[in-house]
Parts: C-alpha cells; sequence; structure tokens
C-alpha cells in the first residue's frame, strides 16, 4: 500500500480507502462479512475509512467502532457525515441552511455518530451535502469550528453532490474547509477542470468516491443485470441509463491492458491523479479488498493509456436522486 499526504492535515493516509456506504445501507450487507472484510483492509495498509451517519441511520458507524476497538495499536482515519436536516440528497438550490445544517443539528448528529462509532472524535466530519451558496451563512462553520477547537473533531469537510464539482470551489477558496470528497472516476472527469486545481492552490484533501461508477467499470454489468426491489442501483441505473453505461463500458473494453481488468484500469485512472489524496471503493467481501488494495502497487497507468481514457469522459446532469 502506498500512502499520500492529506491535504493541509499532513495525515499520511492509505491512497486507496474504503468506502462504507454498501455495508451501512445496501440490501445483501452481513455485518460479520463486512467486518472481515474491513479487518482484512487494515491487515493490507488500509488506514482510512468512510462512513456517515445515514449509511444505515448508524449501522455502517458502528461496523467502524468494532473495527477501531480491534485494532488499537493502529492509527486509522476516520471519516463521517452530518445528513441533512431536510434527508434531501442531492441538496437543491433553493435549499436554505436552515433546512439543512443548522447549528443545533450539526451538534446533535455529531454527537449521535461519536456514539455509534464509541468514539470520543473523528478524525474528519462532513456536511453530507453541499451548496456553496451557504457560504454567504456563517453558521454553517460555527459548530464545526467549536467541534474542531474541542478536539472533538481534527479536520472539517464537504461532500459535493454527485455530478456538480463546480459547486464546492468557492468553499475551497475560503480556506475553511480541510477536504472535499466528489464523484470522479473515468466517466467523470470534470473535477479536472477547476475544483483539483483549486484543491491543489488551497492545499485541501481530495476524497474520490464512485471510482466503479456503482458497477459499470468494474465491467461486469449487462443488458440482464438486477437488483433487489429495495436496492438503491434500481434507481440509479434506469433502463435507459443501464443501456447507456453498459455501451460505454463495451466501449472501454478494448482498451483494457492485457492482464489488467476494467476495475484495475478505473483504479489506476484514478490514483494517476496526484491531487487525490485517496480513493474510496465499496467492499463488502474480503475478495474485492484483496483485489482493490493490491491495485496500489501497481501504479499509475502510462500516458498513452491515460490519453485514451480522456476520450471517455462522459459529462453528466444531476437529477433529483443523484448522491
Amino acid at each position: 500500500m502506498r500512502y499520500r499526504t492529506f491535504g493541509r492535515t499532513g495525515w499520511k493516509v492509505s491512497e486507496i480507502g474504503y468506502g462504507m456506504w454498501g455495508m451501512g445501507s445496501w440490501t445483501g450487507s452481513d455485518d460479520q462479512e463486512s467486518l472481515g472484510s474491513l479487518g482484512r483492509a487494515v491487515e493490507l495498509g488500509c488506514n482510512f475509512f468512510d462512513t456517515a451517519w445515514a449509511y444505515g441511520a448508524g449501522r455502517s458507524e458502528r461496523l467502524l467502532g468494532q473495527l477501531l476497538r480491534a485494532n488499537p495499536e493502529r492509527k486509522l482515519y476516520t471519516a463521517t457525515k452530518v445528513p441533512p436536516k431536510n434527508r434531501r440528497w442531492p441538496s437543491r438550490r433553493e435549499d436554505s441552511l436552515d433546512n439543512c445544517y443548522p447549528p443545533e443539528h450539526v451538534e446533535r448528529y455529531v454527537e449521535k455518530s461519536l456514539v455509534n462509532a464509541g468514539v470520543e472524535s473523528f478524525d474528519l466530519v462532513q456536511l453530507h451535502t453541499w451548496e456553496d451558496a451557504w457560504l454567504r451563512d456563517d453558521r454553517w462553520i460555527e459548530p464545526l469550528a467549536a467541534l474542531k477547537s474541542q478536539g472533538v473533531i481534527r479536520a472539517v469537510g464537504i461532500s459535493l453532490n454527485c455530478w456538480e464539482p463546480e459547486n464546492g470551489i468557492e468553499a475551497v477558496r475560503t480556506g475553511l474547509v480541510d477536504a472535499v470528497q466528489v464523484v470522479y472516476n473515468i466517466f467523470d472527469q470534470n473535477p479536472e477542470d477547476e475544483l483539483l486545481p483549486a484543491c491543489r492552490e488551497h492545499d485541501v484533501a481530495v476524497i474520490a468516491r464512485v471510482p466503479f461508477d456503482e458497477g459499470t467499470l468494474t465491467g461486469k454489468l449487462s443488458l440482464e443485470t438486477t437488483w433487489p426491489k429495495d436496492d438503491w442501483r434500481n434507481m440509479y441505473f434506469t433502463p435507459e441509463r443501464l443501456r447507456e453505461s453498459v455501451a460505454r463500458a463495451d466501449a472501454l473494453r478494448p482498451l483494457v491492458p492485457e492482464g489488467m481488468t476494467m476495475a484495475e484500469m478505473a483504479l489506476r485512472f484514478i490514483l494517476s491523479e496526484p491531487t487525490v489524496s485517496t480513493v474510496i471503493p465499496g467492499m463488502r467481501k474480503a475478495a474485492h479488498v484483496e483485489t482493490n488494495l493490491a491495485t496500489s502497487d501497481a501504479g499509475p497507468l502510462d500516458a498513452a493509456l491515460l490519453g485514451e481514457l480522456r476520450k471517455h469522459r462522459w459529462d453528466r446532469s444531476p437529477t433529483e436522486w443523484s448522491q
């Protein structure tokens, strides 16, 4: 495992971290299997774990707490997220700070997360949705700054709405946020336009999420792929989007080098961008942990392949359900 500096915090985090959404909220999650996968990740050098209260109303945070107690001798970096008060993902332009993150709500949910995980502090607390318009109201930062000064949290972050990397650039430039979480992958290359340069300039850590486009970039989806009735991916992969996603994955197949999987290529594309501090694939099985974490040792892709992958950028517009 290789490690990168997490922005201005100076933390040395594993360049492949662990996204814990799936084990908290997705259908088919099994806590014992999840704990086994988390433990295997620690054994292989992963030290950054990203969760949220919304991932199973604290279920994922409780799993993180069990992992921490099982590894008291290791420094594991913990990141969680405060849910919006109105429970609306993504946020809308018309959403006010009072509807989403009034100070008392932020304080209450940080406390809930601390109780869920059974810890006295988190390394990083993020707002789970974001609107740059909220910068005009200082109350968004007040509870987070106070918790930071008390040592309850060590760093402040924001999680940007899906396919909206530009709606966070102003926050980065204020110097008030230590980290930004954003969708970034072979298809979603638009953070490179303005967000990543701003993060480099202001030494803000970048957490890349959705590296496989919810499964498309594993190359394993087909037009016959289905999910259980209550699975979130039924909303993400509408029939039209599934058709286009499969077609775009098929167009990538000729570019996958011999001996490499599409999933490995997808991770190494992200790791080829030095501004990224860590990428957080979701992993519920130990076999996925072992395969994904091994990608770190392979290093970035060569320039020629990166150039070809640039041609597969897919600019998408946010929807009412995109997260």
